[in-house]
């Protein structure tokens, strides 16, 4: 099976994700967090690097519950900016 590539939009909404990761993750250990999670700390590194920009649903669900975020927030915070549109004069 062919992977279809990433858009640039996905690419950016996976480092957005992952920055958001890493900064509700604080002090905290990778190690820690992957483990609350239920995953690997290869995996959470993988997606705070943005070298996993599509991670699948629910393990952003438990990450989200290990760091106290709420899906609303991450999906907030993680979803493309607006396009500029241009006023008509």
């Amino acid at each position: 099976m062919v992977r279809t590539p990433l858009t640039p939009e996905e690419r950016l909404r996976g480092e957005r994700l992952g920055r958001l990761l890493r900064e509700a993750r604080g002090e905290r250990s990778m190690v820690a967090v992957a483990a609350s999670a239920g995953i690997s700390a290869e995996t959470l590194r993988k997606i705070e690097t943005g070298r996993a920009p599509t991670p699948a649903f629910f393990t952003v669900a438990a990450l989200a519950g290990a760091l106290g975020l709420s899906m609303d927030e991450l999906l907030g915070r993680c979803a493309p900016e607006p396009a500029a549109v241009p006023l008509i004069a």
